[in-house]
């Protein structure tokens, strides 16, 4: 019950609140056409030959639809899902059944304020709801299996379908441009044996519910220049030349901006690289932060396709040549583990090779203490693209 309360005082202070938005609302929109989507949740209950206190159930609402003028509207609307009915003939104990149900309603909605009011915007409205559509119940478990002593011979399994006529009124409260407060109260007519019961006469159904409407699809309006009023007067030629001499004169130019606009496109390139270590004599170490071994690490980062060869010599003015097989393999290993503890992929070493004297790169027997990296990769890099663009705008300048 305090809630009940709480809920009642917060609704009246919307409600003020409301009232002055209604009256010094914006005027640069138009407020018809305009569509709506909407919650609601409340309670409903079954109208029978049993106690209605005790059918009461929790019910809830989706609808979506538009109003098309001031006064016209239509919205379509999905109720469910909760129910109970009722058995009591006074011979046997009194019985009550759980069943759920979905109603779809096609609805017309008449703004009955404006209707007889002289503007089309008020902040409050009734509106009168009238509408048609097919009811869908299942679960009936309870009844049905009641109606095994035969004291219901008309209870259902399954699904039921039934048609749905409602009459009802919704009290719609705006208390912003997009927002609204309603409270819906509606009488739903269904088949006689919704209720698993035979009274020769249609159910009706009777909804409460409170909700919030979000509404949207408002169209641009045209502010109005606020009026001047004149007062007649018998003025001389002279004054009137004046008077129109000394009125501000406009005129409207409209100036041109341009400006870069920066995009930027996918492009891929195959690059090279080749990068030398040179040793000193019965020399093989290499560090992982030699300036080449970096280089060659770098340029694997980011690379797609990629692959490098490590091929290793030693001069031939040196030593013999199973002397200078041993050094070039050691300076061929060693490069390689120097690439990796930098980081570099061992998937992309593809080859690793050594030729001792055999093959002298350099004319110059000192440079022939070598280690050679060499290999390719793809790589995919944005380049900048610049399209020359251009915006407009209206200016009013005054020329007198």
């Amino acid at each position: 019950m305090n809630n009940i309360k709480n809920y009642l005082t917060a609704l009246l202070l919307v409600l003020g609140t409301s009232v002055a938005f209604g009256q010094n609302s914006n005027s640069d929109y138009k407020r018809f056409p305009h569509m709506f989507i909407g919650l609601q949740g409340g309670a409903q209950t079954t109208w029978t030959n049993y106690d209605q206190t005790k059918l009461i159930t929790p019910t809830a609402s989706v609808y979506f639809g538009g109003w098309f003028t001031p006064v016209v509207g239509a919205r379509l609307h999905v109720n469910g899902i909760w129910n109970k009915g009722g058995y009591d003939d006074g011979m046997v104990p009194n019985f009550t059944y759980k069943y759920k149900y979905i109603t779809t309603n096609l609805d017309l909605m008449l703004n009955l304020v404006t209707l007889f009011g002289k503007k089309d915007y008020y902040p409050l409205n009734v509106y009168l709801i009238g509408g048609i559509g097919l009811n869908t119940a299942w679960n009936n478990d309870e009844a049905y299996t009641y109606a095994a002593t035969e004291v219901m011979p008309m209870a259902w399994d399954g699904t039921r379908l039934s048609h749905n006529a409602r009459v009802g009124f919704m009290l719609d409260l705006n208390v912003a441009k997009h927002w609204s407060l309603n409270l819906e109260v509606a009488a739903n007519s269904l088949n006689d044996r919704y209720n698993s019961k035979i009274a020769d006469k249609d159910d009706w159904s009777l909804t409460a519910q409170l909700g919030v409407a979000y509404k949207f699809g408002f169209k641009k309006g045209v502010k109005k220049e606020p009026e001047v009023a004149y007062t007649a007067a018998t003025t001389s030629a002279a004054e009137s030349t004046a008077a129109v001499a000394a009125a501000p004169v406009y005129r409207t130019r409209i100036d041109t901006t341009w400006y870069d606009d920066v995009s930027y496109k996918e492009v891929t390139s195959d690059r090279d690289i080749k990068k030398e270590i040179f040793f000193g004599v019965c020399e093989s170490g290499v560090n992982q932060d030699d300036a080449q071994i970096s280089a060659v690490a770098e340029f694997l980062k980011g690379v797609k396709d990629g692959e490098i060869t490590i091929t290793a010599y030693a001069d031939r003015g040196t030593g013999n040549p199973k002397v200078n097989m041993g050094y070039s393999r050691q300076r061929a290993e060693k490069t390689r583990k120097a690439l990796i503890d930098k980081g570099v992929s061992a998937n992309l070493i593809k080859k690793v090779e050594w030729k001792g004297d055999t093959v002298q790169p350099y004319e110059e027997n000192e440079k022939n203490r070598l280690c050679i990296i060499s290999g390719h990769g793809t790589y995919t890099d944005k380049e900048k693209v610049v399209t020359k663009k251009f915006r407009t705008k209206e200016v009013r300048e005054r020329v007198n």
